[in-house]
């Protein structure tokens, strides 16, 4: 079994696909999903239905009493019954197929050589928190506003991902020597 579990996830890695043409590839895949579905891309709305999922089957009473969680998984209503949650699920296996054939399954945490092992998980951890709660308040994660609005010329969109960058730009001078 320890012989069969190495050679599936000890492989040569292959070099990454270069940046243009996976640009190009990515703006094919969000055309033909406006063409096939009438909807963008974006993630945040499935992994929200799949925590609706889950708190309904916990508190069922406190979904029914929220409104914004009632309005997804309320009553009778399936919180998993949306395009959404099979466009997340699809983009964990396909992450996870990629990785594996293109030799990249491993367990290993990225990090700068001053930065510990369990600040930079606690770092993670709350730092994707911040990412959900505002990828709720933005009302979709960057994916969803930045390709999918912004493929649409949504002002709102062009704004928030303009506000992302210098966000980013702007922090990077703070945390710079972590990664060096």
């Amino acid at each position: 079994m320890r012989r069969l579990w190495h050679s599936l996830t000890r492989r040569e890695a292959k070099p990454y696909i270069h940046p243009y043409t996976a640009g190009i590839m990515l703006g094919v895949v969000l055309f033909l999903a406006f063409f096939l579905t009438g909807n963008g891309l974006g993630a945040s709305g499935g992994l929200n239905r799949l925590l609706v999922f889950v708190e309904a089957g916990l508190l069922p009473d406190h979904v029914n009493r929220t409104a914004y969680l009632a309005e997804m998984a309320g009553g009778n209503r399936n919180p998993l019954d949306s395009w959404l949650v099979f466009v997340t699920i699809g983009v964990v296996l396909g992450g996870f197929v990629s990785g594996w054939v293109n030799g990249r399954v491993k367990v290993e945490t990225m990090r700068g050589p001053q930065v510990p092992i369990k600040l930079r998980w606690v770092l993670a951890f709350v730092g994707g928190g911040f990412m959900g709660f505002g990828a709720r308040l933005a009302r979709g994660c960057t994916s969803g506003q930045a390709l999918s609005g912004g493929a649409v010329l949504s002002v709102g969109s062009w704004a928030f991902m303009l506000a992302v960058f210098a966000g980013a730009y702007a922090l990077a001078y703070f945390v710079r020597n972590l990664w060096n």
